[in-house]
């Protein structure tokens, strides 16, 4: 007679598989919830990016304001900016010890709106004191053309040592327009600019 098979004992698992697989998922849960943050950051700073932008944009248009005001002064009333004109947001001195953040910068500051926001202007000249830029009591921060530019070379053997100032023009006076925004989302812009204007 025949011997039955007999079945060969069964192993037991070691049940390894599952939780292999349990640590793929939570792998790929954590990544996937990084991907979705990443992407929600990249949002958020394309956003803030062109809102910053459209907010220097405006304070551009109050540096523009301010500079079309001091082009036209000095056109037709140019001995108004010997003088403080606080409709012009002008001031005819110009105090180095104050920064942008102090109150006393923006003393006789203009105000224009730029698509439903306020933009703050104010234009300093850049001077000791409210007096006429050639005022003996007066220094002010000029700059004229190089007079070998406008071909006169300084002579041979002459010196380029100078006890004043000579300027081969009249010399242009500088002044510092800045204008400010402070944003809804709590961005402050300010923007400067400065133009020289011949005396």
């Amino acid at each position: 007679m025949m011997k039955p098979m007999m079945k060969p004992p069964v192993r037991s698992e070691a049940g390894i598989a599952l939780p292999v697989m349990l640590i793929i998922l939570a792998v790929m849960l954590v990544s996937s919830i990084y991907l979705l943050k990443s992407s929600n950051t990249t949002t958020l700073t394309a956003s803030n990016l062109a809102y910053d932008s459209a907010q220097s944009r405006a304070v551009d248009y109050g540096l523009h304001q301010g500079y079309q005001w001091l082009r036209a002064t000095s056109l037709s009333k140019k001995a108004l900016l010997d003088t403080n004109v606080g409709t012009g947001g002008y001031n005819a001195s110009y105090d180095t010890t104050l920064s942008v953040r102090a109150p006393g910068f923006w003393a006789g500051s203009r105000i224009v709106t730029v698509a439903n926001q306020r933009v703050e202007y104010v234009i300093h000249r850049m001077c000791d004191r409210p007096l006429p830029y050639n005022d003996k009591n007066n220094s002010c921060v000029q700059t004229s053309d190089n007079p070998s530019a406008k071909g006169a070379p300084l002579a041979l053997g002459a010196s380029m040592a100078i006890t004043t100032a000579r300027y081969a023009d009249v010399p242009r006076v500088h002044y510092l327009i800045t204008a400010r925004m402070n944003g809804a989302r709590g961005g402050n812009v300010v923007n400067q600019m400065v133009v020289l204007i011949g005396g």
